[in-house]
């Protein structure tokens, strides 16, 4: 439908869609397209950091997630995975990376051995914290090109775009329940 003007990869396909099959609305692509290639971009740029501290975005999420657990620097595994958005079986393989390397300790409850604590140690307090730091200044860095309005302007946009991801999510799910219901 809509033939984008802007000069870039992103508008380039549209382009092409728009020669190749001027019916389809592929307006969608002038947000998502966009998106994608930020995080791809992002993503390289933010690992190539993690890596050179010696770990990993995974790891990096749970060490975080830990030390933002103060004072106890420490969480339940149910805890941890709901925060970084994992399953539990998931956590367990980052779980068991991190204490190999004696950054987490991993203990049962004197109760209830049902429930696994993880918890931060020095080392992984002081990694993290290294990490941090320069993983914040390099987010900085790379929204440099935009000024202080803009970046507040893309990150409510930004939090409107989930929530309309989200909703979106909950129809396919009821959906989804509905098919299997009939």
């Amino acid at each position: 439908m809509a033939e984008s003007n802007r000069a870039d990869g992103v508008g380039e396909i549209i382009r092409q869609w728009a020669r190749t099959r001027p019916e389809l609305d592929v307006s969608a692509l002038e947000i998502f397209g966009r998106l994608h290639r930020s995080f791809l971009l992002y993503r390289s740029q933010i690992n190539e950091l993690f890596e050179s501290f010696g770990t990993n975005e995974a790891g990096f999420d749970v060490l975080a997630c830990l030390r933002r657990a103060e004072p106890t620097f420490r969480r339940t595994a149910g805890e941890l995975a709901k925060q970084t958005l994992i399953t539990t079986g998931g956590l367990t393989m980052r779980v068991n990376r991190l204490e190999d390397a004696g950054l987490v300790l991993r203990e049962r409850d004197d109760i209830d051995s049902r429930v696994v604590y993880v918890t931060l140690t020095e080392a992984g307090r002081e990694l993290v914290d290294a990490v941090s730091d320069a993983h914040f200044a390099e987010l900085a860095r790379m929204q440099g090109g935009l000024g202080g309005g803009q970046r507040e302007q893309l990150a409510d946009l930004l939090m409107v775009l989930e929530g309309s991801l989200q909703a979106a999510a909950s129809e396919n799910s009821a959906k989804s329940l509905g098919a299997e219901s009939a």
